[in-house]
């Protein structure tokens, strides 16, 4: 029997017209293994921008913050900075090495879904491509080679998809990014004007010439990455409100889950109940304390 509703590219089977042959028995894996995918490309653009921010930390210590004449302001920005830097840090490496929330691979056997004890006529989803049981909102990356649970998008620069478990840390990767980015402006700004009210011999430790140049590329890297991940923070904020994933916007698939409130939506990411915790790249979010009676029919 098919589903009466269109599941997009899906395979669709029963438990009866599976074979045993057709996929291999599931691999039982540790889920105290580090995540990491093997992508040439996302390696080089994860390598990439952990260089960019160490570029831009040498930059504001060596050339605007440690020649400074004002100990207060040189301790003030460079702890802001370097705490919103190692945040962002430590958020990209929890997106890059968290499990997006990856489908149990090769469980799409005759045995486990007789297992399941399925009703008379209800029907199973099964991904050709990593033999899976396909749950609902559930979509395959062709480049993690897996099924991945509520997949927003698959991101080289954090060389992960974006999905169920890692939402809230990409989300905070994107944020605190957009925050050092424009932090790095303001002071460029400011660094330009001391220098031209000053000599441009006494405002850095470098020579006239390679400070100009080496202001103009944070500037430009600073303005790039303001626009990019400003753009990815709404993105991203807005579907987590709206509860609908990149791809199924892109798609347009028919909504057939529960609709809850923007609130409760962003709890279900970042965790129940709101606090500091949500800013936080070291804190796992509780998806499963969300409170049922909050929805909205």
């Amino acid at each position: 029997m098919r589903s009466p509703v269109p599941r997009f590219r899906d395979v669709e089977r029963q438990a009866s017209g599976l074979q045993p042959t057709q996929c291999l028995p599931p691999c039982h894996e540790r889920q105290n293994n580090m995540w990491f995918i093997r992508d040439a490309c996302g390696i080089i653009c994860a390598i990439i921008t952990w260089l960019l921010v160490v570029f831009a930390e040498v930059v504001v210590l060596f050339v605007m913050l440690i020649p400074s004449k004002s100990l207060t302001y040189s301790l003030v920005n460079g702890t802001l900075f370097n705490s919103l830097a190692f945040l962002a840090l430590a958020s990209h490496f929890r997106a890059m090495c968290t499990d997006p929330g990856a489908v149990p691979k090769g469980n799409a056997t005759r045995e486990y879904i007789e297992s399941l004890q399925l009703k008379p006529g209800q029907v199973v989803y099964k991904c050709p491509k990593c033999c899976s049981i396909k749950p609902d909102r559930a979509h395959h990356c062709s480049v993690c080679k897996r099924c991945i649970r509520k997949m927003d998008h698959h991101c080289p620069w954090v060389n992960n998809c974006v999905g169920e478990n890692n939402q809230k840390y990409f989300v905070l990767f994107t944020m605190y990014i957009f925050l050092i980015s424009l932090h790095a402006l303001v002071m460029v700004v400011f660094h330009f004007l001391y220098c031209f009210e000053d000599d441009w011999t006494k405002c850095s430790t470098f020579s006239p010439p390679a400070t100009v140049i080496l202001l103009i590329l944070l500037c430009f890297e600073g303005l790039l990455f303001l626009i990019f991940t400003s753009v990815m923070f709404g993105t991203q904020i807005h579907s987590i409100c709206t509860d609908e994933t990149g791809i199924e916007q892109l798609k347009k698939e028919e909504r057939r889950w529960a609709k809850k409130t923007k609130w409760m939506n962003m709890k279900a990411v970042f965790g129940h109940p709101f606090s500091i915790a949500w800013f936080s790249p070291f804190s796992t979010p509780d998806h499963g304390k969300a409170d049922p009676y909050q929805y909205v029919v």
